[in-house]
């Protein structure tokens, strides 16, 4: 009797089983215990369908959805909580989770109307070979799409979508083979369970700014989520800091979302989606607020496409961006426009980069800092799946096509934006993988360079070196990444006596030809500034402020040097008696009190100081390291402070205001046992005597 009802319950569960995994139809008939509760699940199924198809044909036709399949998942879901065992109301719920910031949710739902009926709708298979592409389940997506192509007969060319993820899992399965060697890591500091997207950062990696939907001042959608705000952070010792708005007049009830930081960090590119139209616009940094966004020319924010996702280039002459169409169907295009000059900002007509450009969306952008290196995020290409990003490179004045950058930075789900740190070790992205925080998320990649070379197998190696022992063995500890030629300048100017900032300006001149290069401003509430120097100039940085001296500093950077990164607080003076300066751009041939042409654009600075402020007096004085003979220290720094003088006397200074003296080796201002101490103390510098 026992075995009896064991057997009999056995035989229940089974049947259980299989009704619970039977299709249930929106039939009246099968809910007739619940009219009402069918009723009102079956008019938010009639609600949701027009909502489904209007994203489905923004899908087909490459172009954003909008809100169409989150009005859509509403509607589904109420239906679904009355009935959650219908297959084709499962399909609806997982293409509208495909189409979200969230796709991973989609899983569940399209394996479980691929159980209860795989012909519920002409394209489960495709959305099932979606589900399986997130799943890593390459073989069983490539399985769903053929499954889906051989049924699919239309000739709405459809079938180029299926082609396209067929190529997704088979670059997918290579890559994970073949992963880069880097480390992403969420960066969950500044993640929260709404969406981080578009960082940007600095050149030295300090400081961030990203668009982020979590919740504001402003007015929720008809979906209750919130628009895109700005949002900023800065690196404390390596610790990402309390997230806030930006300040300024940045932020609208419209999505704001950043594209790019200028290298300085004192401007920003950003884009607004206005009632459909979406433009690129340009805010400044004044002091610790940022200024009210402009809307970019014509050429670069034109009234007939959208515009977006730009990109400063490393000079600041061209701006690079992703461009739709005229009908806004087809995707995106990567364009670039240049400008003809910085002060009128008149840019020519914007040009297609046919090379790193695909038939699906293309961008955001990001050009790095040296000049020719492109990082594009695409979802065509050789991508694995959603957006990738893709590295191009500039050679003979032409882009490369885009490399995909590989696993693990990309994923079958959408990994775009990048934003790198000058020399290339550190990137930031966004994406919505999961595992993150909700939605999308920005992970930070830490590359980690070439592998070591192995030296020989540990046995061999012992053996040899009985034979023949080796002495010394060096084990190199620095692996190359990726190598950048410039240097980093970056710090603050305050007042020497009371470290208040102070607002100067920054004049950079290449000394060989005396041109300069570019004048920039430092931050008026921080006295803050980054610049950048590429390789292969000898360069004088100039640093001023009314009512102080200048400050100078000089920076020779030969070709093919590595990349530097140098941070320094500049102390400025006030014009008051006994004010010193060294000037650190005066140049002498070795051993000779001979002026070199280098030091003109220097010495013009001190002539127009001078000029500037009639009723200075000066001491012109030369100083050296302790090497050779006192008294031929004390001869040459007197014979070089006065062909300093001698100079300013030729350019109409008279002769009353300026002094020379010696000191030789007597007035050191760092240690003779270093190289370096013994280079600062080999100076000219001039001091306030009367005002």
């Amino acid at each position: 009797m026992k075995t009896i009802n064991i057997y009999i319950l056995l035989s229940f569960m089974f049947v259980s089983g299989i009704i619970s995994a039977q299709n249930v139809e929106f039939k009246r008939g099968n809910f007739k215990d619940d009219i009402d509760g069918y009723k009102a699940a079956t008019d938010a199924i009639d609600r949701g369908v027009p909502f489904f198809e209007e994203g489905s044909l923004a899908i087909f036709e490459v172009r954003p959805p909008g809100l169409a399949f989150k009005k859509a998942l509403k509607n589904f879901e109420e239906a679904q909580a009355f009935n959650p065992d219908n297959a084709l109301n499962n399909f609806r719920i997982g293409v509208c989770y495909i189409h979200s910031t969230s796709p991973y949710k989609a899983i569940p739902y399209l394996k479980k109307a691929y159980e209860l009926d795989p012909e519920c709708d002409p394209f489960l298979y495709y959305y099932y070979g979606n589900a399986m592409q997130l799943e890593n389940e390459y073989d069983k997506a490539l399985k769903a799409y053929q499954k889906f192509e051989d049924n699919y007969r239309k000739s709405d060319n459809f079938n180029k979508f299926v082609s396209m993820h067929k190529r997704e899992v088979r670059a997918a399965k290579k890559f994970n083979n073949d992963p880069v060697r880097c480390w992403v890591d969420n960066v969950s500091a500044i993640n929260s369970e709404y969406d981080e997207i578009a960082p940007a950062i600095t050149t030295d990696g300090a400081d961030i700014i990203f668009s982020s939907n979590r919740p504001n001042d402003h007015q929720p959608n008809e979906v209750g989520e919130y628009d895109h705000d700005i949002y900023s952070s800065y690196n404390d010792n390596g610790e990402w800091q309390k997230v806030k708005s930006i300040p300024g007049n940045v932020n609208s009830s419209l999505d704001d979302i950043v594209n790019n930081l200028s290298y300085d960090g004192t401007r920003m590119l950003l884009h607004k989606d206005n009632e459909g139209q979406t433009d690129i616009y340009e805010t400044e940094l004044k002091g610790a607020h940022w200024g009210a966004p402009e809307i970019l020319p014509f050429q670069i924010s034109s009234k007939k496409t959208n515009d977006m996702y730009a990109s400063y280039s490393h000079d600041g002459y061209n701006i690079t961006f992703a461009r739709g169409n005229e009908n806004n169907s087809k995707g995106t295009n990567i364009m670039f426009s240049g400008m003809q000059s910085k002060m009128q900002k008149n840019y020519g007509t914007a040009s297609l980069i046919s090379s790193v450009s695909s038939p699906f969306n293309d961008g955001p952008v990001y050009m790095h800092i040296d000049g020719k290196t492109m990082y594009i995020a695409s979802q065509g290409h050789e991508s694995i799946g959603g957006y990738d990003i893709f590295v191009s490179h500039r050679t003979q004045g032409s882009w490369s096509k885009p490399e995909n950058m590989g696993y693990p930075i990309n994923t079958p789900y959408d990994d775009f934006f990048f934003a790198s740190t000058a020399n290339g070790k550190f990137a930031y992205i966004s994406s919505n993988r999961p595992g993150g925080a909700g939605g999308f998320d920005i992970y930070k990649v830490t590359f980690w360079g070439a592998p070591k070379q192995p030296i020989v197998d540990i046995e061999d190696y012992l053996l040899a070196s009985v034979a023949n022992p080796i002495k010394d063995p060096q084990i190199e500890d620095v692996v190359s990444i990726n190598k950048v030629s410039l240097t980093v300048f970056k710090g603050k100017t305050i007042d020497a006596l009371t470290n208040k900032p102070v607002e100067a300006s920054i004049e950079i001149t290449d000394n060989k030809s005396g041109q300069i290069i570019e004048r920039f401003t430092t931050n008026s509430a921080s006295g803050k500034f980054l610049l950048s120097l590429t390789a292969g100039k000898n360069y004088g940085i100039a640093v001023k402020a009314d009512g102080y001296l200048f400050h100078s500093e000089n920076f020779d950077i030969p070709d093919g040097s590595e990349y530097n990164l140098i941070n320094k607080t500049i102390e400025l003076k006030n014009i008051a008696v006994g004010s010193k300066i060294a000037l650190r751009n005066i140049f002498f041939d070795v051993g000779k009190a001979s002026l070199r042409s280098e030091s003109n654009a220097e010495l013009d600075r001190l002539v127009k100081l001078l000029k500037d402020v009639p009723s200075l007096k000066v001491e012109i004085s030369g100083h050296t390291d302790n090497t050779g003979s006192a008294s031929i220290n004390n001869q040459l720094s007197q014979e070089r402070a006065e062909a300093v003088v001698v100079y300013l006397k030729g350019k109409g200074i008279a002769a009353n205001r300026l002094t020379a003296k010696g000191y030789g080796s007597t007035h050191p201002v760092a240690s003779n046992k270093s190289a370096q101490g013994r280079q600062e103390n080999r100076r000219t510098e001039f001091e306030i005597i009367e005002n």
